[in-house]
């Protein structure tokens, strides 16, 4: 009975991931232009035409209508795409490494990364709307797995928001700009309620790491990175995140 649980779990969300990438891709284009994403229909964005349901089915529209608008023709982007995908491909990874109803909060866990990550890539943001429900979700799972781990994983959300706040205060204090943002501190937050004490400084040795790689093929290809340049932290995050979820830290709890 529980396999069968199991395998039920893991069809419902395989078959919900391409479309919950397609709204992930939604929320990653209006969110940082704080459009509506309730109210507001589905349109083009070169010619604003309403879309038909015919043209929001998830991976098949896009490749039917070899990625261009059907009214104008102009190419739709490879985001939604993408998404779509990359939703599809969380809940394989996750299914590996998980099962049942822990497989359905991974896979939450895991779009909701997905849409930090490609939206602070693309516009230097992190919406409160993802990062903040994030926190007590995080809490939540951490009590339904171990309710004795829910005191470290509320502290260590505090301190990972209190810690990078005031490193970004001191950081602006010291150069006079802004060096972290806001966003930042409300992820590791929810980082902190996924991770725990332990998960977090692993996550953020990923995020360096990652961060460091970003840069050096930067300056492989001639464009190396200037001293004002902005780097996605946050995507950075998203990444190591993940991977402490699903793998665990480098040194674990003992």
């Amino acid at each position: 009975m529980g396999a069968d649980l199991s395998g039920a779990q893991l069809l419902i969300a395989l078959s919900l991931s391409p479309f919950v990438g397609s709204f992930l891709a939604v929320l990653t284009t209006r969110l940082p232009l704080r459009q509506s994403i309730v109210w507001s229909r589905s349109r083009c964005d070169s010619c604003g035409h309403r879309l038909a349901v015919a043209d929001l089915i998830p991976v098949v529209s896009w490749l039917c209508l070899r990625g261009r608008c059907r009214y104008c023709r102009q190419p739709i982007g490879y985001l939604p795409v993408a998404m779509e995908l990359s939703a599809f491909v969380v809940v394989v990874w996750a299914a590996a490494e998980t099962a049942g109803w822990i497989l359905i909060a991974s896979s939450i866990f895991g779009w909701a990364l997905l849409c930090l990550a490609f939206t602070d890539a693309r516009s230097l943001l992190l919406p409160d709307e993802i990062t903040l429900p994030l926190i007590p979700v995080g809490l939540w799972v951490t009590y339904r797995i171990d309710p004795t781990m829910l005191g470290a994983h509320v502290f260590a959300a505090l301190i990972c928001f209190c810690g990078l706040v005031a490193l970004a205060w001191t950081y602006r204090r010291l150069r006079g700009r802004a060096g972290l943002g806001m966003g930042d501190a409300k992820l590791l937050a929810a980082l902190g309620a996924w991770l725990g004490p332990f998960g977090v400084p692993t996550a953020i040795l990923f995020a360096a790491a990652l961060g460091l790689a970003f840069a050096l093929y930067r300056s492989l290809a001639g464009r190396p990175l200037a001293l004002s340049d902005k780097l996605p932290l946050g995507t950075f995050l998203a990444v190591g995140g993940w991977l402490v979820w699903l793998y665990g830290p480098l040194v674990p709890a003992a």
